[in-house]
């Protein structure tokens, strides 16, 4: 998210109507409207792992959501766009766009979002009583770190590197981290 609020307030409803046919899209946080900037490594990163919850959510009654679909945080009159997002919810079919009660939300940071996503963003996603997992990926090396939801409520870390197979408790699923970076190229420092 690109922090370049709109000065005046701006009413939910209003936000969705206009969000419907704008060209780019805007994440609202309580009456403020944000830019969204996209990037390539961002999207081969999102698709990668779209990919590979879709084929192991087939049939099972959860759905994969991509960049495409909001997460409402109605207490907290929020909507984001997380760059990957999962629902076994039955309740979020009645919602048109967006989701209320997903159960895994990805975001893959860039330089100039991770501190937000990292910091305000979670405080935010952490008030979605069904998020079970906030997992966060880098863009710029092998790296990825999962937050999971515990029995007493408490967020517990759970950091993958290079060699390691990440374990998404939420949905029941296993992969390589070297096949979330499939055809990502690093930049040199």
């Amino acid at each position: 998210m690109v922090a370049i609020p709109n000065s005046s307030y701006i009413s939910p409803e209003d936000y969705l109507k206009e969000e419907e046919t704008s060209p780019i899209k805007h994440e609202y946080r309580q009456g403020e409207v944000y830019a969204m900037a996209g990037a390539n490594t961002h999207v081969i990163i999102s698709g990668n792992l779209f990919a590979m919850l879709r084929n192991h959510l087939r049939g099972s009654g959860c759905q994969t959501y991509i960049s495409d679909t909001k997460a409402h945080i109605e207490s907290i009159n929020i909507y984001y766009y997380p760059d990957v997002m999962v629902s076994c919810d039955q309740r979020d079919k009645a919602f048109n766009n967006f989701l209320r009660y997903p159960s895994l939300i990805v975001e893959v940071l860039s330089p100039t979002t991770e501190a937000f996503d990292r910091g305000d963003k979670f405080a935010d996603y952490r008030q979605i009583e069904s998020l079970q997992e906030y997992v966060l990926v880098s863009q710029t090396r092998l790296n990825v770190e999962c937050f999971r939801r515990n029995s007493e409520r408490q967020w517990v870390l759970y950091p993958y590197g290079k060699e390691d197979i990440i374990h998404l408790a939420s949905v029941d699923f296993r992969y390589a981290v070297a096949d979330l970076y499939e055809d990502v190229t690093f930049e040199s420092p």
